[in-house]
């Protein structure tokens, strides 16, 4: 357990299922710093000095060769404890991938880590990441997203964590229908 204490929403998902939009919610409206297990890779990358998806898939595979499958959770947990030494009670996660990454944060932040699966229909999130206008748009064909969709399965241990949640969020249909769900998950939880 850490020494500080901090309560962790940590949300996990299928890429275009919601996740973003729950923490960029959270961090708007109640002002929580959000950890994005994403931003982590993308910064390795561009350490490395590579930049196109490809090189995303390997970096993520190579840090968690080099240091262990729960490497992402580890910088995470850090960072959330930086968070906490600094005043903030609750933060949030984006994008828990594996199941070694839910145990290590398990064991870390126990009764204080609460999993978020958001879920999304297979083609509503391929056609979310489809149209999103944004500067980490980087698949452009369905089966790109089939093959990242099999790849995190397979080699990141992704269904664990989602089928292993805390709660789990059906995101169908507005942003607005997705976020009063959170809501009511949170005040249940007594952090709202």
């Amino acid at each position: 357990m850490s020494e500080t204490n901090p309560k962790v929403v940590a949300f996990v998902g299928m890429p275009g299922s919601g996740k973003g939009t729950c923490t960029d919610y959270l961090h708007n409206t109640h002002n929580w710093p959000v950890v994005h297990f994403g931003n982590m890779v993308y910064e390795e990358v561009q350490r490395r000095g590579l930049d196109n998806v490809h090189d995303e898939t390997f970096v993520r595979e190579d840090m968690r060769t080099q240091e262990g499958k729960a490497v992402l959770a580890k910088h995470a947990a850090r960072k959330a404890d930086e968070y906490a030494a600094s005043g903030n009670q609750t933060i949030v996660f984006d994008g828990l991938y594996s199941w070694s990454e839910l145990l290590y944060l398990r064991k870390k932040f126990g009764d204080n880590l609460l999993v978020i699966a958001s879920v999304a229909p297979r083609k509503t999130r391929y056609q979310r990441i489809l149209d999103r206008k944004d500067a980490h748009r980087k698949y452009t064909s369905k089966q790109q997203l089939i093959d990242r969709d099999i790849a995190e399965i397979e080699n990141l241990e992704k269904g664990g964590p989602i089928a292993f949640a805390d709660y789990t969020i059906l995101n169908d249909s507005e942003p607005q229908t997705m976020t009063g769900k959170l809501d009511a998950i949170l005040k249940s939880e007594q952090l709202i």
